[in-house]
């Protein structure tokens, strides 16, 4: 016992702040990468269930209003005594407002969000074809392709209003998920790539460095030594 517990103390005094900060960047990007696939899988869920991310989000955005709007009224009622007082207190009400009929009524605000984005979709696409034939710049065909692709989003999201309210909302939300998931993944894949291969280096340059008493480690004295011997033999 008193063996064992004498090596790990050497071993955890042995260990060079280096390689702990490496393996403390290693478990952070795991982290990340797994909190990508949770995120992903989520995506994925709510792509099969639909209506049920719609509501989902919904929910979400009615409690984040109203957890906002509460923040910012208990912010204005704080600074009370500034000219931004009234302002600060009419935005919270207003979020507060927004966030119970949210809360209170998914299907309608989900079904308003929807029309709202087509409308975005139809203006953007059509600001987008103008702008395009106009300038006429070195993105010429791109931007073409975006506004028609906008313009015929729009145009089926509202010609299929308000049913398509059921599943915009939510396939939107779900993508979303999907590619933030994708992104951590690749994050912390890549950055625990990038740690092992920076830790490799130092570890590499560290064995052929001279230890502290100036002497150069004892594996490049002994292959000095090899080499002198087969020059004499020769």
């Amino acid at each position: 016992m008193i063996g064992t517990s004498r090596s790990s103390k050497r071993s955890a005094r042995g260990t060079s702040p280096g390689t702990r900060e490496a393996g403390e960047l290693r478990r952070g990007f795991a982290w990340l990468a797994v909190l990508g696939a949770i995120l992903v899988l989520a995506g994925l869920v709510g792509l099969v269930y639909v209506g049920f991310a719609t509501l989902t989000s919904m929910l979400l955005f009615g409690w984040l209003l109203l957890i906002g709007g509460v923040v910012g009224l208990l912010h204005a009622i704080q600074s009370r005594g500034s000219s931004f007082f009234w302002l600060g207190v009419i935005v919270a009400a207003l979020n507060i407002a927004a966030g119970v009929v949210v809360i209170r009524q998914p299907g309608v605000a989900a079904a308003g969000l929807t029309m709202f984005a087509a409308l975005l979709f139809l203006t953007g696409g059509v600001f987008r074809l103008v702008g395009g034939a106009v300038v006429r710049g070195p993105q010429f065909g791109w931007t073409l392709v975006q506004g028609a692709f906008g313009i015929l989003l729009g145009v089926l999201v509202l010609g299929d209003w308000p049913h398509s309210s059921r599943y915009v909302i939510g396939c939107f939300f779900s993508l979303a998920l999907l590619f933030d998931g994708l992104g951590l993944i690749a994050t912390g894949v890549g950055g625990r790539r990038i740690v092992g291969m920076v830790a490799g280096g130092r570890g590499a340059a560290g064995d052929g460095a001279p230890d502290a008493s100036g002497s150069p480690p004892a594996s490049s004295g002994q292959s000095l030594n090899e080499k002198q011997k087969g020059q004499d033999r020769s």
